[in-house]
């Protein structure tokens, strides 16, 4: 106990030698960066993720709009056991429904097909869009930052495709 108390006058009494003293600046600096730091990568890491989610959407739709390319259509332009399978293959990966969809929240409900333009019940083209669905981030960082939501944006990839079965005019 003696041995601090002296340690302690002697500093006391040498202002100098305790301003030029840097032990802890760098638990310091570590305290203010760390959290920045912290948000940058979080902010990386869910950019990150919105961009594989859409990516991963708009493949789908690009392999169920190939997928109606070559269906045929009834006298009101639908194919209902074919739009199924469709719808199928953008949510599942495949034309039988499963039970995990590739993307959380994704849903055969945000699989929109519009059958466009054409001469009687043949469409020239045929669209497939993913309609009513949000990227939800894993972690809130606008909240943390005391903002609103953060990054809760609508995802709406769409692929249109020439209908195969057309002719062509001559």
């Amino acid at each position: 106990m003696r041995k601090l108390h002296n340690k302690l006058m002697r500093i006391l009494r040498r202002p100098q030698r305790f301003a030029q003293d840097e032990r802890g600046t760098h638990l310091v600096e570590l305290a203010i960066v760390l959290p920045l730091m912290l948000m940058l990568f979080g902010a990386t890491a869910e950019f990150g993720r919105y961009m594989y989610t859409y990516s991963t959407l708009a493949k789908a739709t690009r392999a169920g709009a190939r997928h109606l390319t070559t269906a045929p259509v009834n006298k009101s332009r639908v194919n209902p056991t074919k739009d199924a399978e469709a719808r199928n293959l953008v949510v599942y990966g495949d034309t039988v429904a499963g039970s995990k969809p590739l993307t959380a929240g994704l849903s055969a409900s945000n699989v929109q097909i519009t059958r466009l333009n054409g001469v009687g019940t043949v469409p020239e083209m045929v669209k497939i869009e993913i309609v009513n669905f949000n990227y939800t981030p894993l972690f809130n960082l606008g909240k943390l930052t005391g903002g609103a939501a953060w990054m809760n944006v609508a995802v709406k990839p769409s692929t249109t495709m020439r209908y195969l079965l057309t002719q062509p005019t001559i």
